[in-house]
């Protein structure tokens, strides 16, 4: 009789695992869509942040020295950045559009876009920031 309540107590019933998978579960449907949601936010936070670093960095380096940069990568070289940040949402520092500058007979990088393609959660296009 001791042999049979030692042995019954060991182990999990197929219903408790049942009824414990079963909540796991339901949470993952809860928390995986909210996990998702949160990170492709924070890559677009991030690129935002990203283009104001890089635009205010354009603009003091032609503050400094009278004309834009012709590549990205002058900024690192005259220790502007350390470093040319990633485009967030593409995961590369090689897709930044660059667009000349406004004025006549300039030449240069005046702007700076977003290669990615599609569209931010409030609608707005990632290359049109």
């Amino acid at each position: 009789m001791v042999t049979a309540m030692v042995r019954r107590s060991r182990g999990f019933t197929l219903i408790e695992l049942l009824v414990v998978m079963s909540i796991i579960a339901l949470l993952l449907t809860i928390a995986v869509p909210r996990y998702f949601g949160s990170l492709n936010r924070s890559k677009e936070v991030a690129l935002q942040e990203n283009l104001h670093v890089l635009r205010t960095t354009l603009d003091k380096f032609r503050a400094d020295t009278g004309r834009y940069p012709e590549t990205l990568d002058e900024l690192v070289e005259a220790k502007y950045l350390r470093a040319v940040p990633a485009d967030p949402v593409t995961e590369s520092a090689a897709t930044w559009v660059m667009v000349p500058p406004r004025e006549a007979g300039s030449t240069g990088v005046g702007d700076v876009r977003s290669g990615a393609q599609g569209q931010m959660k409030d609608g707005r296009r990632y290359d049109t920031l």
